[in-house]
């Protein structure tokens, strides 16, 4: 779905052992993020824990320290493992580029597109 340049994407969201019923919610899908993000509360009812910190820089040039965990996500047909950022409960949940290209997803420069590879380069 495209919606004003945006580029956004329905994600469902599991915890590893798929113990927990999960979420499911549309992402943004942002290039310059390395990681994605939920609100902390819906990770948590997911059964997602909490495995560590690390600090991040926001768009603004600000940087915040948020707790992250792992999580099983599934989008386009495609799944994978994630590590994911327990966010504030008003962020809209992101995501990132490592989780793109795991599964062999770009996204088109111009048109802002996803796109799946016809192979994932091991070159």
């Amino acid at each position: 779905m495209r919606v004003m340049g945006v580029t956004k994407v329905t994600v469902a969201v599991r915890d590893l052992a798929r113990t927990k019923k999960g979420f499911e919610d549309t992402f943004l899908v942002d290039t310059g993020a390395i990681d994605c993000m939920a609100p902390a509360s819906r990770l948590k009812k997911a059964g997602i824990r909490a495995e560590g910190k690390d600090v991040y820089e926001l768009a603004n040039g600000q940087t915040v320290e948020y707790r992250y965990g792992f999580a099983r996500i599934l989008f386009m047909g495609s799944e994978t493992i994630v590590r994911m950022i327990f966010g504030p409960e008003d962020v809209e949940p992101i995501l990132g580029v490592v989780a793109l290209e795991d599964v062999g997803i770009t996204v088109d420069p111009v048109s802002r597109a996803l796109k799946k590879m016809p192979a994932k380069p091991l070159k």
